[in-house]
């Protein structure tokens, strides 16, 4: 038995290695914007992702994944996605068209049963225009003020099925906007009487916080208030935010 615990949490910190190593060492900088970022993995290691990729045509790709499984599994498909988006995104394409060409590559290699969720938006820093396609992950909002849109477009999870097709919207986002992109994590988190935090919960949370630039520190304040101190983390949780400065 203690074998096994230890065979086990051997498994645990192998799966948190690999997943932080696949974390950016460094955000981006670009005159105008501040990006800012969370991750918190739960104990039994889900396979949460984010990363960002410049172009040379000054364009930036932001990208946020999760595998809903745990431990070595969940890290191993995860870095393998990680892989397969940095070099099928080297061109940068629409965002749809990576997700579908990344879809491909994943349902050739990925276990049955295992698939990816992600969130893809190609930014345009000088005017502010961003493109974005979602492969069944949850929905990124805008928000402008007191205003907090989500950004739909439908398309299912990576790897699931091949030659898949993937929606595209694209926001405008002007002075002293913001998007958030999270995982699961954030909205399926629950209090002891089991009720979820949600998406409603986060929508109202993100209208009334009241700076731009501690929004994520203004989440987190809420979120433990919600959970309560015993709250024991089961799933991975992960938050980016992208601010243009007013």
């Amino acid at each position: 038995m203690q074998a096994k615990r230890e065979t086990l949490e051997q498994e645990m910190q192998t799966a948190r290695l690999i997943q932080y190593s696949l974390l950016p060492k460094e955000l981006p900088s670009f005159p105008g914007w501040r990006l800012a970022t969370y991750y918190h993995p739960a104990r039994e290691v889900g396979g949460d992702l984010y990363d960002f990729l410049i172009f040379a045509d000054g364009r930036l790709g932001l990208v946020i994944a999760d595998v809903p499984e745990k431990a070595v599994a969940a890290a191993l498909v995860m870095a393998t996605t990680h892989g397969m988006l940095r070099a099928t995104a080297l061109v940068p394409d629409a965002p749809g068209e990576v997700l579908a060409r990344v879809n491909n590559l994943l349902y050739v290699d990925t276990p049955e049963r295992m698939f990816v969720t992600c969130f893809y938006a190609l930014l345009e820093p000088g005017s502010g225009k961003m493109r974005y396609a979602n492969a069944g992950h949850v929905p990124s909002y805008q928000r402008s003020g007191s205003e907090v849109v989500e950004l739909r477009a439908s398309g299912m999870p990576l790897g699931l099925m091949p030659d898949l097709h993937y929606e595209e919207g694209e926001v405008q986002i002007s002075h002293g906007e913001s998007i958030l992109f999270y995982s699961k994590g954030l909205v399926e988190a629950h209090n002891p009487a089991r009720e979820v935090f949600g998406f409603p919960r986060l929508k109202t949370l993100l209208a009334s916080s009241p700076d731009q630039s501690s929004l994520i520190d203004d989440l987190l304040g809420k979120l433990k208030d919600f959970t309560g101190a015993g709250w024991e983390q089961e799933d991975d949780v992960t938050m980016v935010t992208v601010e243009r400065t007013s």
